[in-house]
């Protein structure tokens, strides 16, 4: 698993300075104005992911609903943020299989990688996913698609234990058929 994570970051290294991008401090203000109290573990988050992969050319903002009982389901709705082609609402769902138990329904913050057009975004991200927590908890996780990174950082309430794998589905309309 460490292996693929590296080969994926040094694939997508940080490009700073595209006038597409959006830096660290926008980053922060917007998701201290939508996550409000876990804001320190925002910034900690959204560090991390810029130095490991840059600034990014996108960003979402929803709240997902998910559980698993070995399989699982995940879905959420949110807008898209992009500096040439302005606001525009997504959803996204996904299957994940693995050693995975319990639910959770999160405030999501996802970081947009190396999109090409809006349209790029509508397609399957696969990733691995863990999670380890009771009452609440804060993950950052990655996906990825062709040259496109997606990288969801949720904010959460439940009880959840485990790791599975599994993609997310972006679609322009809302579905309940996560494949």
């Amino acid at each position: 698993m460490q292996a693929s994570a590296q080969r994926v970051q040094q694939a997508y290294a940080p490009n700073p300075g595209r006038p597409e991008s959006f830096n660290s401090n926008e980053l922060v203000d917007s998701g201290h104005q939508f996550f409000g109290s876990a804001s320190r573990g925002l910034a900690l988050a959204l560090q991390e992911a810029i130095s490991r992969w840059g600034e990014p050319n996108g960003y979402i903002l929803g709240q997902e609903a998910s559980g698993a009982i070995i399989g699982g389901l995940r879905y959420g709705e949110g807008k898209l943020f992009t500096r040439n082609a302005g606001e525009r609402r997504v959803f996204w769902q996904g299957p994940s299989i693995g050693f995975d138990f319990g639910g959770e329904g999160a405030r999501t913050m996802m970081l947009v990688y190396n999109m090409p057009f809006t349209e790029a975004l509508y397609k399957r991200f696969v990733g691995i996913d863990g999670s380890a927590y009771f009452i609440g908890g804060f993950g950052v996780t990655a996906a990825a698609a062709d040259e496109m990174i997606v990288v969801p950082i949720r904010a959460g309430v439940g009880a959840r234990l485990g790791v599975n794998m599994g993609y997310l589905k972006f679609t322009p309309e809302p579905t309940w058929n996560p494949f």
